[in-house]
């Protein structure tokens, strides 16, 4: 058998190093992209719909004679969910109750409270007016995605959610469309790229613009998001798909290794790593990957993955497990092992945890209820997966007594004029002189 992925060991003296350069990886870099990128934003914003429709028919190869042809009406969402299998149709609907329920728990509400002085303070909570949801296109797309962008959107109470899907030669998944309708999408464009983004941020003819956009796309989505960011929020920017497994004690290797598979056969970019103190199972893990390598309808994308960006690791214990997870900070992080709630508990950085022997990745990409849209390429360090959260935001309140506001006015009179503002100083001067 040749070289499927590289085999690593912490007891190599150069494993530190060899491991960095296994993790690094720059999503939009590149000069080119973001010079192409920026040109596309600055014509969609000068241009609107006619630009949009220009890009569309040429890069998606779309029949769309007039800018009208790209929207779906609510009929035909309906007709696509309607038109369905029954176990179809009821595993979706089944996916986006769990997702509904499971946001329903994160929803916040604002709060007050008076304090030793008589003022009253607290947080009010307000939906986003208006947001935009990318989903990746074509016959091969991801009603999923659908479910975790809007649903959560839905939930936190936004007025308007416009989601924008690429249809390669006019084509989509008849899934993509029925998820959008089940999820209260409230209206459907059928273009894609960077010009979509950009007509989500600055609005065209056609298109209102939004508040913030959410969802993955490929290496032109997410430089056109981190483009527009400021003039809109994003969720985050996002890179190629991502597991970490860990496994100790008595595991299916067969298990494990198609666990590993679940992302390579994501992109040749994703990134696949398998930790373990048993170099038994470590061997055993890499037999099964190449076996059913040979049985995958995208095998060679994986492969590719693998090879690449994979890695199977020798550790000597679990806690150097653990700190390896942690520099990682893996989208995926799965804990194949008994003790695997404990072991959570040491993970400080991941985008969703996975934990025991019948908790496969794949659960969480589809029905589990929490998001599938998580922190990739390390950002878990200070990112966190896509929640109703991301569809609110929050105003503080302050409101003075009439007595309560001096003692607060003579501190902010005396820092004031500490730092040479005073107007500012004299505004609070007259509230309690």
């Amino acid at each position: 058998m040749g070289k499927l992925m590289r085999r690593l060991s912490t007891q190599e003296q150069n494993f530190k190093q060899v491991f960095a350069d296994l993790l690094a990886f720059e999503t939009v870099s590149d000069p080119e992209l973001l010079k192409t990128v920026d040109q596309i934003i600055a014509d969609v914003r000068q241009h609107g719909d006619a630009h949009v429709l220009k890009l569309t028919q040429q890069f998606d190869r779309h029949p769309a004679h007039q800018f009208s042809d790209l929207e779906l009406s609510q009929i035909q969402l309906k007709a696509a969910f309607e038109g369905l299998t029954v176990e179809i149709r009821d595993a979706l609907e089944m996916a986006a109750q769990r997702i509904r329920s499971f946001h329903q728990a994160q929803k916040q509400e604002g709060w007050t409270y008076i304090d030793d002085l008589g003022n009253t303070l607290g947080q009010k909570v307000t939906p986003l007016d208006r947001v935009g949801i990318y989903v990746p296109g074509g016959l091969a797309s991801y009603p999923s995605s659908v479910l975790m962008n809007a649903i959560p959107a839905h939930v936190a109470g936004v007025q308007e959610i416009i989601m924008v899907v690429p249809a390669p030669n006019g084509e989509l998944n008849p899934l993509v469309l029925a998820a959008a309708y089940l999820a209260g999408v409230h209206r459907v464009f059928t273009i894609g790229g960077a010009q979509a983004v950009a007509a989500l941020a600055y609005g065209t003819e056609t298109i209102p613009q939004v508040d913030k956009i959410t969802g993955p796309g490929n290496r032109f989505v997410a430089a056109a998001k981190r483009a527009v960011f400021g003039q809109v929020g994003i969720d985050m920017i996002a890179g190629p798909s991502e597991i970490l497994v860990y496994a100790e004690g008595e595991n299916n290797p067969e298990w494990l290794a198609m666990d590993v598979l679940s992302q390579a056969e994501h992109d040749a970019v994703a990134q696949a790593i398998f930790i373990t103190p048993d170099e038994q199972l470590l061997n055993d893990v890499e037999l099964a990957i190449e076996a059913h390598l040979a049985a995958l309808p995208k095998a060679e994308i994986a492969r590719t993955s693998i090879a690449n960006r994979g890695a199977l690791v020798l550790v000597k214990n679990r806690q150097e497990a653990i700190d390896l997870i942690n520099q990682v900070a893996p989208e995926h992080l799965e804990l194949c092992l008994d003790e695997a709630q404990m072991m959570s508990e040491s993970i400080r950085h991941a985008g969703a945890i996975f934990m025991g022997r019948y908790t496969p990745e794949a659960i969480g990409d589809y029905c589990a209820g929490p998001n599938h849209v998580l922190p990739t390429s390390g950002t878990a360090r200070f990112s966190s997966p896509l929640g109703v959260y991301d569809f609110q935001k929050r105003s503080s309140l302050i409101m003075c007594s009439e007595q309560g506001v001096k003692p607060l006015a003579k501190t902010a009179d005396l820092l004031a004029q500490q730092e040479d503002l005073d107007a500012h100083a004299r505004s609070a001067r007259y509230r309690y002189q």
